[in-house]
Order: C-alpha cells, then structure tokens, then sequence
C-alpha cells in the first residue's frame, strides 16, 4: 500500500511517501527548486519520493492533500466580510489565485501528476497532529499542535492511541499564537516564516519589559492557555502587513525596517514575546495533561519549532516525556496527511516499543552514489583525495580541532529545518572566535545568532544540564555551570553581551548559558557519530558547532553541486563529500561564483 502526501501552495511545500506504514521518504520543494520557502507544487519532491521507494505514480493507491481547501476559502471569505471594506486591496489581489488554482486541488493534482487514483483530504491541523503522533514511540498520548492557521483552527488539544487520534479542543482564526509570533517577527524587522527562528535567537539580548503591554492591551490570556487576540493591533486578518499602526502605537516605535540592525528597544520586544509566547504553550500543555491524563506528550505546528519554550513545556507541564516531530511546520503536514491515510482512515495497526520513534532520525531525503558525487568534482575541475573512513574521520576530526571549518554532506538529506549532521557545516565549539567567523564569513548572517552544538548523546549530561535525548535540535539546555565563566551583563547591552566570554564552549553558549542541543546517537547518524568520537579522542572534548550547509537566503544544500557552489563561495576551509576530501586552498578559480552569489534570494 503507497500513500504519498502533498503539502504545497502556502510555505514550505513538501512531499512525503509511506509505504505499508514505513515512512520511506520526505523532502521539501525547496531543497530541489533552490527557493527558500518555496510553495510551489512539490513536482521535484514528489519525483525524489516515488524514486526512492521505486514506484510510479500509478503505484500510488492514494494521494492525500494536508489541507482541505474549500474550508479554508470559507475562512478567507468571512474574515474580507469581517473586516469590509478595509481589505479590498488585499481580497482583489487573493481571489484571483483560489479562484484559478487554490479550490481545484485535487484537479490540479491530477493533472499535473497524471493520476488515475484516489485523491484525499486531510484538515492542516488533523495532518500536524498525525505528524506528531503517530511517528513518536508512545502507544498513547496527549497531542498538542499549535501555528499561524489551518483552515479556522489555529491550536488543537487532543490524544492519540494505538491507531486513532482524538481532538478535543481548538482556537480559532484570527485567535492565533503562531500568527502573534510572526507579528512580533515583522515588527522586529524579519521576514515572516522564516525569521521567526531569528527573533527567538535575539530574545535572550533583551530583557522582558514589555509583557504586561503585551498581557493588558495585544492579547488575553486564560489559565488553560487559551487566549483572544485584540484585532485593532493587526492587519493580517485582511490586510498586507502582520501589525497595524496601533500596534506601532502602543510600543512608541515604528517597525524596524526589514534586514535593520535590532536595538536594545527590540531586544527587549523580542524577550517579552518569548515569555509571553512560552507562559501560554507550558499553559495549554498542562491543561492537555489535565484533560486527557496522558503520560506523554506530542507536538507539531510551526510553533512547536520553538525550541526555548518545548524545554519548559517538558520541564513544567507534568508530562514525563515530549517528542516534537522535527518537520513540525507546514512541510511536515504532507508527512502527517499520509500517516493518516494509512492509520486513520484505513484503519491499520501500528506498533510501537515506548523508546524508539518511526522517524528514521529525519534522514528522510535524497542521498548519492559515490560515482555521482565524483563525476560533479570531476566536472568542476575539484581537487580531492579519496580516504578510507577511518581516515577520512580522523582528517576531518583534526581539521576541525586545528579551527577549520569543515563542510559534512553525508547520506540522506534531512526532513525539516535543521541540519542534523548530513547536510551540515561543523566548527570547533571551543573557540572564542568561531561564532563570529562562521556567522559573517559563511553563513553571511546577524552577527547575534547562535549556533547549536552536536554532542555525543552518552556525554550530554558531562556538558550540559540535560539527561534526555535531543536528536531533532528541539530543546535548549544550560551549559553546565562548571564548564561556564564568571560573566555578568551589569553595565552591559545589547550586542555587547556578544563579546563577553561566557564558557569554555564559548561559540555555542548564548548569551543567557543556554545551547539548542542536538543529541547523537550511533543508531541513527553512525559516521557523523563516529566523527564526534573521533574529535573527543584528538580534543578530550565530544561537542561541536554543528550549523545547516547554507548561507542566508539559501535553502539547505540538497546535492553535491550544491555543495560545492557552497564551499567554493563562502570561506569553508575544507569540504568532506561522501568520502571525499576537499581543501579550499588547493582548488582551481570558479567560474560560477558570481553567478551563484546572484541567484541567492534575499532573507
């Protein structure tokens, strides 16, 4: 039995196929089209997963759509009718697009797919709660998914067990925490649905200032996390823009422009969202604890990305354990839309063992031969030793120690936002500098952003004050205080905090000692485990930076070209490809430098 699902034509579209329950491949449009977000029709995703289970499209016994389109356009009519007139230069400029495309989902998907089958429909929130559940180890659960907007529902509650999933509770349109983050996000000068991740990363900076106008004016928040929004602070409702001029109002300052350097008056927006945001999310979770006297815990939406606040939630909301599907936002939809076909609707058993998840580590996407990857340096003119593993391994662990930046695509692609040691840039965390560098000189992004650490998961606990599994990079964790130094922010503001030396894994610890962990584990990832294996031999030390392969407005690399274009156009020291070993310093001009520069889309 072939279930492929489908997410597209919002953000971040995707493709993912299971086959008899096994979840054999997933991936985003982006990865392939190289544009960031990308919510085109997933053609080149969906090509990838019908490749890599070896079927065709006429294998497929049904194809299932992760939102149900003519309940989402009922949502879109009522809010223009909400608001009217206000918005009838936002309504003219969206009708035209459901009115020729968006309402014939399932037209399209024929056609464009050349399919004869059974074409379903899954509502977005019932698709994120099957993301969550049914991949996760746990025979039952409680299920909590929270985003911008599904059709109506903005946050469900509900459980899973065995095969069969529950919802209970939902929040409705305009009512949304995921859509308040992004306001949030736009008024501190990043771009909606993907600087989202940015304004977590600039909380830390500021301090809390703002919550109780956030709390007495933006929003009204109920014991069991449920919450009402006060329309006159947005515009997204029917509007072009997330906030209004009230909004602006009230905080006595305008938006700061797109790509702008964030102030201390930002920062301290920016920390008084997150614990507004974190205050509802540990909220709503123990009223899901409360109401359906589950042990554990499951989490998707978009806003289950929010690393900061899934560490509270596991700490504080009773539950003894939480698993967050690492896909957790729209693209994840596609994988939770098929898992419902197969379990939901069809009814089929699943198995699970309470310690392992079905996610595969997330290792989900596109992987290539040695032939291939050697044919493109080839074609490139690249200059390369071919090791031995173990060599190869203690190189690149040396490289690494001696402060070079190591380029690392490995195997499969990952499914979802972070790079979880396959398509992946790595640095010594040890290293005063390191965070600097790599954010100006390869990632080309805001000098404040932290990077997250990849730790051996037996050493975790030698590092970090954390005992649990972090595989997904989807909690954050403290550094331990022995390993931390004398560090105040008397005196102190802003980026200045940056430069103070904080612990002897100086480039991974931010400003407030945390660090957004990823755990490794032999079973999943065996070579990028052994690498860290290796690095503790040389150093003592089982930590490293471990960041995505790409720079800022690139989606992650998906295929050695590339990776490549990638380490020839930043300042990567060393590029490790499969078993190929590159150094930057011994590789011939490129020629399509400037064209790659150029093709970069704006963040």
């Amino acid at each position: 039995m072939v279930i492929l699902g489908i997410s597209a034509f919002y953000h971040d579209s995707a493709a993912a196929l299971v086959r008899d329950g096994e979840i054999v491949a997933a991936a985003q449009q982006e990865r392939f089209s190289r544009k960031k977000g990308d919510e085109s029709f997933p053609r080149e995703a969906i090509a990838y997963c019908l490749d890599e289970a070896g079927v065709s499209i006429q294998d497929v016994d049904y194809v299932v759509f992760y939102d149900k389109p003519l309940v989402k356009f009922d949502r879109i009519l009522a809010s223009y009718i909400h608001t009217a007139p206000k918005g009838i230069r936002s309504f003219l400029m969206a009708i035209p697009v459901w009115i020729k495309q968006k309402l014939w989902v399932e037209e399209y998907i024929r056609k464009e797919l050349a399919y004869k089958g059974t074409v379903l429909f899954s509502s977005h929130h019932q698709a994120h709660a099957a993301s969550a559940f049914y991949p996760s180890p746990f025979e039952r659960a409680a299920i909590l998914t929270v985003d911008g907007a599904g059709e109506w529902n903005t946050t469900t509650i509900g459980y899973g067990e065995r095969n069969r999933i529950t919802l209970l509770k939902h929040i409705d349109f305009p009512h949304s925490l995921g859509l308040l983050y992004s306001a949030f996000t736009y008024y501190c000068g990043f771009k909606v649905n993907s600087g989202e991740y940015k304004l977590m990363g600039l909380a830390p900076y500021g301090e809390p200032k703002y919550v109780d106008v956030i709390k007495n004016h933006i929003l009204t928040i109920r014991e069991d996390g449920s919450f009402e929004l006060n329309e006159r602070y947005f515009d997204y409702i029917s509007g072009l823009t997330m906030i209004s001029r009230q909004f602006e109002k009230l905080f006595g300052q305008k938006a700061l422009p797109q790509g702008g350097t964030p102030t201390p008056f930002y920062m301290d927006v920016a920390a008084s969202i997150q614990a507004v945001t974190t205050e509802i999310l540990v909220k709503m979770a123990r009223y899901a604890k409360q109401i359906t006297g589950e042990r554990y815990l499951c989490l998707a939406g978009g806003v289950a990305l929010n690393c900061v606040a899934n560490s509270r939630i596991l700490l504080e909301s009773g539950f003894e354990d939480v698993w967050i599907q690492p896909a957790a936002g729209d693209a994840g939809g596609a994988l939770g839309a098929a898992l419902a076909v197969w379990y939901g609707y069809l009814g089929r058993e699943r198995k699970v063992d309470g310690i392992h998840d079905s996610q595969k580590g997330s290792y989900l996407g596109p992987s290539y031969a040695e032939s291939k990857i050697q044919e493109i340096l080839d074609a490139y003119g690249a200059v390369y030793e071919k090791l031995g593993e173990e060599e190869l391994l203690r190189k690149t662990a040396q490289a690494i120690a001696d402060g070079k930046v190591v380029g690392w695509f490995q195997g499969r692609s990952e499914f979802g936002p972070r790079a979880l040691g396959n398509r992946s840039i790595l640095g010594d965390a040890r290293r005063e500098d390191m965070q600097t560098t790599m954010n100006l000189k390869i990632k080309f992004r805001e000098s404040f952003r932290p990077f997250a650490p990849a730790v051996l998961a037996e050493d975790v606990g030698q590092w970090f004050e954390w005992e649990k599994a972090s595989p997904y990079m989807l909690f954050v964790a403290n550094v331990r205080k022995e390993h931390r130094l004398a560090f105040s922010k008397e005196g102190k503001t802003g980026l200045d905090l940056l430069k103070q030396p904080r612990s002897v894994l100086q480039a991974i610890t931010h400003v407030d000692f945390s660090a957004r962990l990823q755990t490794v584990h032999r079973e999943t990832n065996p070579k990028f485990y052994a690498l860290l294996e290796e690095f503790k031999r040389l150093t003592g030390c089982s930590v490293i930076i471990n960041t995505s392969f790409n720079v800022r407005g690139e989606p992650i690399v998906n295929d050695p070209r590339d990776a490549y274009r990638c380490f020839m156009g930043t300042h990567i020291d060393v590029l490790v490809i499969g078993n190929f070993y590159l150094e930057k310093s011994h590789q011939p001009p490129f020629q399509e430098l400037h064209t790659w520069k150029s093709t970069l889309i704006a963040d």
